[in-house]
C-alpha cells in the first residue's frame, strides 16, 4: 500500500553541542510507515547544521526570531505555506511555542496543523512556577526562589545550602558553589532570557528522564524512560540508555492523566539514593533525544502528526529496554553557495 504524501515544517535544527530537537524529529519522521514526508527546515541562524546536512530537508526557510513579535514569525510561516503548502508544523522550542499556541486556530484556517499544549498546560509548568505545580499534583520538586535582582541573592542563602542550581525560564543551568558564582550566572541568564531568574536547590541523584506523548484526553499515547550516561557542560545528554522503571512511567501516566497533556513533553527527573522521585524540569516539547524512542520501538514524531491530523492513535506501551544512544560531532564539507543562498534569499 503507497504511503500517504505529507508535507511537514519543523523548526530546531540547531544540531550542536546544544542539540535542538529538529534533526531527530526528522528522522523519525521519515522513519514513518505510513507517510511519505516532505520536510519543510525553519531555521532562525544560517549556521544552523541542519541546513546543511544532504538529504534531511527538501527546502529551508530562514524565519525571525520569536522575540521579533508573533505576528512577524506567524507571517513568514504564512508565506512560506504559500509556497509549499504545509500540512503539519511542529516546533521544538520552548521559546517559540506562545506564538505558535496562541495562533493555533489562525493556522489551522490556512490549513496547517499543529498539536500543542494549551497556554495553561505550558504555562502552569513553567519553571518559576513549579512548587505550585509539585504541589497541586502531588509530585516532589526540589525548593526553588525566583530572583529579579541581584540583592535578593543574600536573602537566597537563609533557605538554601550550596551548591545550587541557577536556571533560565527558557533555557541554561548552572550549578553554583558560592555566592559568586550564583551572580555570575544570574547575569547571563538574565541578560540572554530575561527574569524571573530560578535558584532551585541541589537534589544529590542520578538524572533521568521521560520523554511522553499525551493526547489531550489524559491517555499516554508514548513514554520512554531513558538515564543519561554522559552529560555535557551544558547539561545536554551525549549518551543515554532506555530503562524499565515502573515508577518512572507511574509517574508520566499520572501527569498525563491529571493535566491532560497535549502534544510532546520531557520530564527530568533526579533519582536519590533512597529511591525517591524529585522532579526538576518540565519540557512541554519533544527533547533532542527523541530518536532513542524510536529506536526503542516507539515513533513519537510519527505518532504526533497523526493525532495532528485528527487520526486515532493507540497507545504504545511496549520499548526495548537496554537501547543506547550516542551523540557524536561530524564535519559536514558544503560550498559556499549554500551558505550565501540561506543568508541573502533567506530560503534553499
Amino acid at each position: 500500500m503507497s504511503k500517504k504524501k505529507l508535507t511537514v515544517a519543523v523548526t530546531g535544527l540547531n544540531n550542536t553541542d546544544n542539540p535542538g530537537p529538529g534533526v531527530p524529529v526528522i528522522r523519525g519522521l521519515k522513519d514513518s510507515k505510513d507517510f511519505d514526508v516532505r520536510i519543510i527546515g525553519l531555521v532562525y541562524e544560517n549556521l544552523e547544521p541542519g541546513i546543511y546536512m544532504e538529504g534531511l530537508c527538501d527546502r529551508i526557510f530562514q524565519i525571525p526570531y520569536p522575540s521579533a513579535g508573533s505576528d512577524d514569525l506567524i507571517v513568514r510561516i504564512e508565506q512560506i505555506h504559500q509556497q509549499e503548502k504545509i500540512d503539519v508544523m511542529i516546533p521544538n522550542f520552548d521559546a517559540e511555542l506562545f506564538s505558535f499556541m496562541k495562533n493555533e486556530q489562525r493556522l489551522l484556517d490556512k490549513g496547517i496543523h499543529t498539536f500543542l499544549p494549551s497556554l495553561k498546560q505550558f504555562q502552569e509548568r513553567e519553571k518559576d512556577q513549579l512548587a505550585k505545580y509539585g504541589e497541586k499534583y502531588g509530585v516532589k520538586v526540589p525548593e526553588s526562589i525566583n530572583l529579579s535582582s541581584v540583592g535578593q541573592i543574600s536573602d537566597m542563602e537563609d533557605k538554601f545550602d550550596y551548591p545550587v542550581m541557577v536556571k533560565g525560564q527558557f533555557y541554561d543551568a548552572y550549578k553554583a558553589n558560592n555566592e559568586e558564582q550564583v551572580k555570575q550566572a544570574f547575569y547571563k541568564i538574565s541578560a540572554k532570557w530575561g527574569f524571573p531568574v530560578i535558584v532551585q536547590e541541589f537534589v544529590q541523584g542520578t538524572e533521568v528522564n521521560v520523554i511522553a506523548l499525551g493526547d489531550g484526553k489524559g491517555n499516554t499515547i508514548a513514554a520512554v524512560p531513558m538515564r543519561k550516561q554522559y552529560i555535557t557542560d551544558k547539561g545536554k545528554a551525549w549518551g543515554g540508555i532506555t530503562l524499565g522503571d515502573e515508577k518512572m512511567m507511574d509517574l508520566t501516566r499520572m501527569l498525563i492523566q491529571k493535566t491532560l497533556w497535549k502534544g510532546g513533553m520531557e520530564l527530568e527527573l533526579i533519582k536519590t539514593n533512597g529511591g525517591e522521585y524529585y522532579l526538576i524540569e518540565i519540557n512541554p516539547r519533544i527533547p533532542a533525544w527523541v530518536y532513542l524512542a524510536v529506536g526503542a520501538g516507539q515513533n513519537i514524531p510519527d505518532a504526533l502528526i497523526k493525532l495532528a491530523l485528527g487520526r486515532d492513535v493507540k497507545p504504545m506501551t511496549e520499548y526495548k529496554i537496554g537501547k543506547m544512544f550516542v551523540r557524536y560531532s561530524y564535519d559536514v564539507i558544503v560550498d559556499l553557495e549554500k551558505f550565501a543562498a540561506i543568508s541573502m534569499n533567506k530560503e534553499i
